[in-house]
């Protein structure tokens, strides 16, 4: 009797090309646990979608657009008298925005989640890159409409590169083309901004999603923060991660082009370098630097705070912690109540200092025996760094904090102080750069 012939082997289905790309970003299998949306909030993959709006409504403006002092204003003008020109520009403006938004709410959650720490720790270097990067090509973007709220914010931004000691008034210049903003800046703006600073956020882009994946992908929470982390259950990553991903984008986007139709990019009246507006403001995005001007000496607002707080950063991954980061969002109930406790402690104290020496208490008037970097820089300067200093020390002993923790409260403690600094100069600064209501 003849048996049956043997099935056929079944062929295993190969992915499809679409499925090729996602398994070069991501890998075929994902934790389970990581795709609770709480774990990352979706900001990494929006970043990556601002991205895109940037670059195809970028490339559309360029045909529209004519890079030269005499034709730049009137080139955005008939943009934005045609529906589409204007609605693509503002896409494109609220995308800007919004991805400065994105990215430095990325940078809290990786902080705060202790994503920051080995083997993640040159990653985190890699995203602050990524996040000057994001600053620079929105800055270097702002001017070329040629408008006066344009001229004068990036005649403000470069300004400040001429209080930092020695090579200040070089970079200045460099950065303009010359003594003031004119042609030549817009020339290097423009080149910086649609070549320069694109090819380098890409690139560094890529790094950045590897080191992702060569270090594991999201971190997920551990017992006590002790010990190896459980064996997490393993799902596909299509279509349990894709869809996911595809649902945040989708939204994005809806969310974007509903800004876009609701509110227009400004566009003030072509720029005039002989009639400066009352005030004359840097981009949101710098005015805690402006604000700091308001109160410190100039080499101390834009270089020594900054670059300390710059150092404090980059720093922050190689520290000795003497413990294994949690995995979870402020690392334990200790954590966030002293988070908490610096955040309250940046909103009321900032305010409150700024209308002391606004008001009260001004060291230069009271010292003019004392060079003006001394009493309106070093002393100020050096009095806050010693009530940091104390609040270090208090959050260690009254909540018998961890190193981690105590950490995350000084983190707290920055970032609040900045966003404050930020809202009071891009709020509550009128005419002269003095306080008044919005």
């Amino acid at each position: 009797m003849l048996g049956r012939s043997p099935a056929p082997p079944t062929k295993e289905k190969k992915p499809s090309g679409f499925s090729m790309l996602l398994l070069h970003v991501h890998p075929r299998m994902v934790p389970a646990e990581a795709l609770a949306f709480t774990r990352t909030c979706g900001l990494g993959g929006m970043a990556v979608v601002l991205l895109v709006l940037l670059a195809g409504t970028g490339a559309l403006l360029l045909l529209g657009y004519e890079p030269s002092v005499e034709r730049a204003y009137g080139s955005v003008l008939s943009l934005r008298e045609t529906a589409v020109g204007g609605f693509v520009r503002n896409i494109h403006f609220w995308s800007a925005n919004g991805l400065v938004l994105v990215a430095f709410l990325h940078l809290l959650r990786v902080f705060y989640t202790g994503a920051y720490h080995a083997p993640r720790r040159f990653n985190w270097i890699i995203g602050l890159l990524l996040l000057a990067l994001v600053l620079g090509s929105n800055f270097t973007g702002y001017l070329l409409p040629w408008d006066q709220l344009a001229f004068w914010a990036v005649t403000i931004g470069t300004g400040m590169l001429e209080y930092v000691p020695l090579v200040g008034p070089a970079l200045e210049a460099a950065l303009r083309g010359g003594a003031d903003v004119g042609p030549k800046t817009l020339s290097i703006f423009f080149v910086l901004h649609i070549a320069i600073l694109p090819i380098l956020g890409a690139i560094l882009a890529a790094f950045h999603f590897w080191l992702v994946r060569k270090g594991g992908g999201v971190i997920l929470p551990r017992p006590s923060g002790q010990g190896p982390a459980p064996r997490p259950s393993l799902v596909p990553t299509s279509p349990n991660l894709v869809f996911r991903e595809m649902v945040v984008a989708l939204v994005l986007i809806a969310g974007v082009l509903l800004a876009a139709a609701g509110f227009d990019a400004p566009l003030l009246v072509q720029a005039n370098p002989g009639m400066s507006p009352n005030p004359a403001k840097a981009p949101w995005y710098f005015m805690g630097i402006q604000e700091l001007l308001v109160h410190l000496h100039p080499a101390f607002a834009v270089l020594v705070v900054p670059f300390t707080a710059i150092a404090f950063l980059a720093w922050l991954p190689y520290l000795r912690y003497g413990e294994v980061p949690s995995g979870l969002y402020f690392h334990s109930a200790t954590g966030r109540r002293t988070v908490l406790v610096a955040a309250g402690t940046a909103l009321l104290a900032i305010p409150a200092g700024i209308l002391v020496n606004e008001y009260v208490l001004n060291l230069p008037k009271l010292l003019p025996s004392l060079p003006p970097a001394v009493s309106n820089g070093l002393l100020p300067v050096g009095i806050l760094a010693l009530l940091v200093l104390g609040f270090f020390a208090l959050i260690r002993r009254r909540y018998a904090a961890s190193r981690i923790e105590a950490v995350q409260a000084m983190f707290t403690l920055m970032v609040v102080g900045f966003v404050v600094l930020t809202v009071i100069g891009v709020l509550f600064r009128g005419s002269g750069m003095r306080l008044s209501w919005p």
